[in-house]
């Protein structure tokens, strides 16, 4: 008999980890900002225009259109299973790119503005790799997860 590592976890965390529901759960949660934002952005259109304009982004409508269908489809993939690795990566896309343009901490002179938008734009990023192990896990074969 094999001694058990120090390092391996007790076996409720062991079934906690391979339980379908908890990865439901972590799917939901990972994707809830983009199926958030995208029922907020239905529910306040105008916002979404004003926002989209504030950041210089034209055409307004388009870009709105296109951030509410890259948000909810790509959370509904990633959150069913079903397409998972295109919806991953075009939240993780998406995510990459507003991250730039909406949160440029090398252009703020302020340390404490400068200071919080990096530490967003790093929340950003560390959603990115949320959603490239969600797309890892999720092509896997069933046997393998």
């Amino acid at each position: 008999m094999r001694a058990r590592s120090p390092l391996a976890p007790p076996p409720i965390i062991e079934a906690l980890t391979q339980s379908e529901g908890v990865s439901l759960v972590g799917r939901v949660l990972l994707t809830l900002p983009y199926w958030w934002s995208a029922l907020s952005k239905l529910g306040h259109l105008d916002a979404a225009l004003a926002e989209a304009e504030h950041l210089g982004l034209e055409p307004a409508p388009l870009i709105v259109a296109a951030t509410l269908i890259v948000q909810a489809f790509g959370s509904l993939a990633v959150i069913t299973g079903k397409g998972a690795w295109l919806g991953a990566g075009a939240l993780g896309v998406f995510t990459a790119l507003a991250t730039l343009i909406a949160h440029p901490f090398w252009s703020l002179a302020d340390p404490l503005e400068r200071f919080h938008a990096l530490n967003t734009f790093l929340e950003h990023i560390g959603l990115i790799g949320g959603f490239m192990l969600a797309a890892a896990l999720l092509t896997r074969p069933a046997d393998r997860r």
